[in-house]
């Protein structure tokens, strides 16, 4: 009987109620990561790298180096976050066969010297050729890259750096320009696939703009992309402004004497010169309106040509620059220049001729680069956005292995998913396809991976596994 002051509480739950044991057999979880690992196999992945690291192996009877990283490599685009969590394969050897303990894999991690890396990047470069190719054969053409609702053609290359936090001392992390402390990683996307093409590990204090840098992690993506492509492909390198630098865009133009249809688009930094242009501009020449995504004029946004205006010197022959005005946004952040003109502006500047697009195209290519964030917002959670150890070589050595992962995403969504979730970012994947739980069975001396039928992805699955098992190999 309740008290005076006090309310009878009715029951809303709805769920059904359970009794937990703990005695079910032949039930697995994350079924669908083994997809991942298939992958590494179907793209010659697995063998590249076991054959790279073939000196690592010290004696008979124990886990393949190469088989070794790529199980990190699956670890890390299931969401894995810690050497540890490879217990979710290993503890699963019916699903994942056997795999390395914790202490083999801070071995292997340890024995990646510089040249081993390159090695390795060298085993990427010669999967990735494969898995474009069984692209080709059975998708047809690479993804291409849009800007105002118009392809941009050949390949798409973003750099950018991101700072990643620390939050105890390991070695090389440094306080960074935003006053936090960690690395300050350089990366290489590609946009038409998002594949992780290169990346290179840097001090917290290393700089935005360091030209050796983004030449060393510009070259090793260009050696990634398979020779028939790279040499017979339009490729654009965007960058902002960090990648605005005399020597950087000099060497993008020397790849031409070597058979690269290759060509820039940068941001710019707004000097007083830029400024003064700015001005002049505003008083004498058109502007016209800027686009959207779609093509359509984008209401309080403008551009306008700035060449001969703004001093070129040091720039290549042949460079552009644009700038892009617009009314700010809430909560944008504006320098004084922007504050007295009532409009924020943006410069960039390509080598791409005239004739190859209008003002207003090239300004929204350029600014398909903020697609970037994304990559690197989604790379810090599939495996380098926490790195594992105090030395710095473990830590460039887990990056590259965080690289692969967000390959082996790519590849599964180039070669074997449709619709949304060929697009999809690897949280959604996971929750979708790489988590499900499923059960073993062995019927006439086969195995075989029962998803329950009425989970909504079961048949996408179903039908990626299919895919997989028909991809062509090359003829051996």
């Amino acid at each position: 009987m309740p008290t005076k002051g006090t309310r009878r509480v009715k029951a809303t739950g709805t769920r059904p109620k359970i009794v937990v044991s703990a005695d079910g057999r032949g039930v697995v979880a994350h079924a669908g990561a083994r997809l991942l690992a298939d992958v590494a196999e179907a793209t010659g992945l697995t063998r590249a790298c076991s054959d790279a690291m073939a000196g690592l192996r010290q004696r008979r009877g124990v886990h393949d180096p190469g088989r070794v990283v790529v199980d990190l490599a699956v670890m890390l685009a299931d969401g894995g976050e810690a050497i540890s969590d490879l217990a979710v394969l290993r503890d699963q050897a019916a699903l994942f066969g056997p795999v390395a303990s914790d202490a083999t894999a801070w071995r292997q991690l340890s024995a990646m010297d510089s040249a081993v890396l390159g090695r390795f990047r060298d085993a990427r470069a010669e999967a990735r050729e494969l898995a474009w190719a069984q692209r080709l054969e059975t998708g047809g053409e690479l993804p291409q890259t849009s800007a105002a609702g118009l392809p941009v053609p050949g390949l798409v290359l973003d750099l950018d750096a991101s700072i990643v936090i620390c939050h105890s001392d390991k070695e090389a992390a440094a306080p960074t320009w935003k006053h936090t402390f960690g690395f300050h990683p350089l990366f290489c996307f590609l946009d038409n696939t998002r594949e992780a093409l290169s990346g290179m590990l840097r001090e917290g204090r290393a700089g935005s703009n360091t030209t050796a840098d983004h030449i060393i992690v510009l070259d090793q993506a260009l050696t990634q992309i398979p020779d028939a492509h790279r040499h017979g492909t339009p490729i654009l390198i965007r960058s902002d402004s960090a990648g605005c630098t005399h020597g950087l865009l000099t060497h993008i133009r020397s790849l031409r004497e070597h058979g690269l249809d290759i060509r820039f688009s940068v941001g710019v930094a707004i000097t007083e010169p830029i400024r003064q242009a700015i001005l002049h501009a505003k008083q004498h020449l058109q502007w016209v309106p800027a686009l959207g995504g779609d093509g359509e004029p984008r209401d309080g946004a403008q551009v306008c040509e700035l060449t001969g205006l703004v001093p070129a010197y040091g720039f290549p022959p042949g460079t552009r620059f644009i700038v892009r005005r617009e009314r700010p946004h809430p909560g944008a952040q504006l320098s004084l220049f922007d504050t007295i003109e009532g409009m924020r502006h943006q410069v960039m500047a390509t080598d791409t001729p005239a004739g190859s697009g209008s003002v207003q195209f090239l300004e929204a290519r350029h600014r398909g680069h903020a697609r970037v964030e994304d990559r690197i917002r989604c790379g810090k959670d599939t495996g380098f956005g926490r790195f594992p150890s105090r030395v710095f070589a473990i830590n460039a050595a887990w990056l590259q292995l965080a690289l692969t992962a967000i390959d082996l995403l790519a590849w599964t969504q180039l070669l074997l998913l449709d619709g949304d979730l060929a697009a999809a970012e690897p949280k959604k994947l996971r929750y979708r396809l790489l988590h499900v739980a499923a059960r073993l069975t062995r019927t006439a001396r086969q195995t075989r991976l029962r998803i329950a039928e009425n989970w909504p992805w079961a048949t996408d699955l179903s039908t990626a596994f299919a895919r997989l098992a028909a991809l062509p190999q090359p003829i051996s």
